[in-house]
């Protein structure tokens, strides 16, 4: 007897349907599982067995074929353990049920509860767009189903309870839709830094036009402090962004029954020993996401710039001019959107003490330029803002006087994002630091007193043309937060003052 049992997959970062065929039929006793099954889906056959046997059920005797279609579309994880279950006991007779409408998700123990499975929302979302109206997965993984919407998501803690809702004996209540009031979570205050306010500036300027940054000064000064307090000041993230960053999440396995949307922004932070792998995404045989994709929507920090390996550094290149990356492997190619700040922060020499008061470094003129060389000049190109971190003087840290909050700053901030999405509109730019050439021509129209100083800037400073072009978004940003509806020189003098550092002309 032949019965189909719909389910779900995941290829990359999304989802979608997969028909779970269980064929029973006469003959030596034999558990095929077939239509490219990884090792994790062939392990399927003895955890299904003693979920039916532990249950009270008796497992077929013959010969059993399962084909996961479509077949030309290679399966991977635990999650196809439910509809096979589901499959052979309705194929056997000793289950009474058949609808068309339901999916089923979930991995199986031996004594037959269900444990979580990863990429819960991107399978949720594909099994809305294929018509599917009910989705039976495990209890934990029910609140991130439900953010699909759409859907009646059954919560089912084991086989014995599935068994009796669909018997129609004891109906499983619907989970309710998770609800993310309540689950912003605390996190650094900007009114905790002491001095540094033209970096403070420099900082409320990228996070309101979504410009990369970089900060440049000696151990101790506040990089990494300020850095980490960022997100603080970020705009709140609307649904739809919401959505795309925590499908990536959720492919990772990093999403929680408690936390299944991301609420804030991703801050993610590697050390400088990743690799370019690790960076842009990779491994066999299948690829999987990178930090750079999981910044999506959200900040990549890179502390301690120059440690990092060049071929790490070059392979940003790319991802931060187009905001998506491709990866390509012997067995699969998959795209991954990777929209992110870049934030990042690096001494100015080996030693870090290259300009400080004390006078300590003892590095040469040639070791400073070598150190610095490590960044190419097409990555310090695609750097919207520079700035110089100097170190505190004594009065900042001895006033106890707080500084501004977070939630000044991030007022101001969201204010002039919503001003660039009036100006954009629902299908244009996100925010000005993606905004192309059409939009550049028509919002970043200079006065003759604006071209005349960008000529002398263009001149002066050896800019190239994707230069000129990010300070144009730079500027626009800042009069943004000007409430201003046209670019004004004093917007466009302080935009170019963010491309110069004495640094990089050692």
């Amino acid at each position: 007897m032949l019965h189909k049992v719909r389910s779900l997959g995941l290829q990359g970062i999304y989802g979608y349907e997969v028909s779970a065929e269980c064929d029973l039929a006469g003959g030596l006793p034999n558990f095929d599982i077939v239509g490219l099954p990884d090792a994790a889906v062939k392990e399927a056959r003895e955890r299904v067995r003693s979920a039916i046997k532990n249950n009270g059920y008796s497992f077929p005797v013959g010969r059993i074929t399962v084909n996961l279609a479509p077949a030309n579309l290679r399966k991977s994880g635990t999650v196809y353990d439910l509809p096979i279950f589901v499959g052979i006991l309705t194929a056997s007779g000793q289950l009474d049920w058949c609808d068309p409408d339901c999916a089923f998700v979930g991995e199986l123990s031996l004594s037959g509860t269900l444990r979580p499975v990863v990429g819960m929302l991107p399978m949720a979302l594909a099994a809305r767009e294929a018509g599917i109206e009910r989705l039976f997965v495990p209890a934990d993984s029910a609140p991130e189903a439900t953010l699909a919407e759409g859907l009646t998501v059954y919560p089912v803690e084991n086989v014995e309870q599935l068994a009796e809702h669909l018997s129609g004996r004891e109906q499983i209540p619907p989970a309710p839709p998770w609800s993310q009031e309540g689950e912003d979570l605390p996190m650094p205050d900007f009114a905790e830094v002491r001095g540094q306010e033209q970096v403070k500036r420099m900082l409320e300027i990228a996070a309101a036009g979504g410009h990369n940054a970089a900060m440049i000064g000696p151990p101790g000064s506040g990089k990494s402090m300020l850095a980490r307090r960022l997100p603080s000041i970020l705009p709140p993230m609307t649904r739809r962004e919401a959505l795309e960053a925590t499908q990536i999440h959720s492919v990772m396995g990093l999403t929680t029954k408690d936390h299944p949307l991301l609420t804030q922004r991703p801050f993610r932070s590697p050390h400088h020993t990743i690799s370019a792998g690790g960076m842009a995404g990779g491994g066999n045989p299948f690829p999987r996401p990178g930090e750079i994709s999981l910044a999506h929507h959200g900040v990549l920090f890179l502390d301690e710039l120059p440690e990092f390996h060049k071929d790490v550094v070059e392979v940003l290149r790319q991802p931060m001019e187009e905001g998506k990356v491709t990866v390509v492997r012997s067995a699969a190619s998959e795209t991954y959107p990777s929209h992110f700040m870049l934030l990042c922060a690096m001494n100015p020499c080996k030693c870090g003490w290259f300009g400080h008061p004390s006078g300590r470094c003892r590095c040469t003129p040639a070791q400073v330029k070598r150190y610095l060389g490590k960044l190419s000049g097409p990555m310090l190109d695609r750097i919207d803002l520079f700035s110089e971190v100097p170190p505190l003087e004594f009065e900042n840290l001895a006033d106890r006087s707080p500084g501004e909050p977070s939630a000044a700053i991030r007022a101001r901030v969201t204010k002039a994002r919503e001003r660039q999405s009036k100006r954009f509109g629902p299908d244009g730019p996100h925010c000005n630091a993606a905004m192309g050439q059409a939009e550049i021509r028509r919002f970043c129209a200079l006065d003759d007193e604006g071209q005349a100083l960008m000529k002398g800037a263009y001149e002066h400073m050896g800019l190239t043309a994707r230069s000129y072009d990010r300070i144009l978004r730079v500027a626009r940003t800042i009069a943004d937060l000007d409430e201003s509806e046209n670019i004004q020189t004093h917007h466009l003098a302080e935009a170019i003052q963010y491309r110069e550092t004495e640094y990089f002309s050692v």
